[in-house]
């Protein structure tokens, strides 16, 4: 027994020791900046570090995205290798291991779901100057609320005290706005409405220009001007789950492959859907592919009644897991049989021979889904296999 007790004793001491340690390397760093939102939290972590940057601040980013990453004051990527799921105390391991690189700001993405472990992140382990909300869409509802007000209200648990908070959303922008204000915080909405054609041409891959937007006033905010952090950002390297178009060919036929797999959610997805219909108009063959992952069957659901509800399509291809149920449900959204191509899992080379078979001379591969159970590895295939311009 006091052998137990001994063992606590020294526990707490040692999580207490932790945590000082944590808060006097906070302390260190002059400017830190918090991002949270539903969707497009790695890119604006990635804009906001890369506009700094350009802006001769010592800027050190860490993003959850679709694979972890550490971004240090050079531009430099940091894997992350995880032992186990991902938490929240990683926070402090990464505060730790940055400590040597002497941050002049951090831009961290928040990397939590629950509200209560939302909250903790910022007021406990980030304390930041600078929030960040993206927007408030319907995800997590499990964790977060079934209602995008309910979500909102989640994420709130992010502006920071006695700070400044900015966000894309518009909805449920009150929400933020009613929070900022019993804690001192001004909230400032951000749009992409002055973002043109030319600067959203001058990314290397599909950039909203609401992430833009935003990064561009948290930069200002910082002391860099507008034309030094926009010029930063053009030159940003993407996450890997970020929006990117590969035109790729086969004999005498071509496609547009569009990786949005990591929208996940049906709102984004048709956001996403639409600005690409926009933007790229004619299409040709009209290919959906939706790659689903054992563990976000009813994203996939959704996904797909949002697809029979919102989309004229020429085919459905369905990749990942749990094949039969989702051909189940599609047929029950009435797509009809003949448009769907079920491939279940597959190699991404099956996918990209089946798609050009059912293309005649041109079309457009809309990815959604997810980027597990295989989604990754046939974005990568498509992108490795895209058309140069020399070739």
């Amino acid at each position: 027994m006091n052998v137990l007790l001994i063992i606590m004793v020294v526990l707490c001491g040692f999580g207490i020791w932790e945590f000082r340690g944590h808060q006097l390397r906070l302390r260190k760093i002059p400017l830190r900046i918090h991002i949270n939102g539903s969707r497009g939290k790695s890119s604006v972590t990635r804009l906001i570090a890369a506009g700094l940057r350009a802006g001769g601040l010592r800027a050190v980013a860490k993003t959850t995205g679709t694979l972890p990453r550490i971004i240090d004051h050079e531009g430099k990527e940091i894997s992350i290798n995880r032992n186990q799921s991902a938490n929240i105390i990683e926070q402090v391991k990464i505060l730790k291991y940055i400590d040597h690189m002497n941050p002049e700001v951090l831009v961290i993405e928040c990397m939590a779901v629950l509200p209560e472990y939302q909250w903790f992140c910022e007021h406990k382990l980030v304390k930041s100057h600078i929030g960040v909300i993206t927007n408030a869409r319907l995800d997590h509802v499990n964790e977060m609320g079934q209602f995008r007000e309910q979500i909102a209200r989640s994420l709130s648990n992010t502006v920071p005290v006695n700070g400044s908070m900015y966000t894309s959303e518009k909805n449920y922008l009150q929400v933020i706005v009613d929070v900022g204000k019993k804690q001192n915080t001004k909230v400032t909405r951000v749009g992409g409405g002055g973002i043109d054609k030319d600067e959203l041409n001058a990314f290397s891959y599909i950039e909203h220009p609401a992430n833009i937007g935003l990064a561009l006033a948290v930069c200002e905010k910082a002391g860099v001007d507008r034309e030094t952090a926009l010029l930063g950002m053009t030159k940003v390297r993407p996450d890997p789950g970020a929006l990117r178009i590969a035109n790729c060919k086969h004999e005498h036929k071509e496609l547009m492959f569009v990786n949005a797999m990591a929208a996940n959610d049906a709102e984004s997805t048709l956001v996403i859907w639409k600005e690409i219909q926009n933007r790229f108009a004619p299409l040709g063959k009209i290919i959906f592919l939706l790659n689903s992952r054992a563990d976000r069957q009813d994203r996939s659901i959704q996904l797909l009644e949002m697809i029979s509800s919102n989309v004229k399509f020429d085919y459905l291809v369905l990749t990942g897991g749990s094949l039969k149920r989702f051909i189940q449900h599609a047929i029950k959204f009435n797509i009809p049989k003949d448009k769907i191509i079920g491939l279940g899992r597959t190699s991404p080379e099956k996918v990209y021979e089946e798609v050009f078979k059912v293309t005649q001379v041109t079309g457009t591969v809309f990815a959604i889904g997810n980027v597990g159970g295989g989604g990754l590895d046939i974005g990568r295939y498509f992108y490795k296999h895209r058309r140069t311009s020399n070739s």
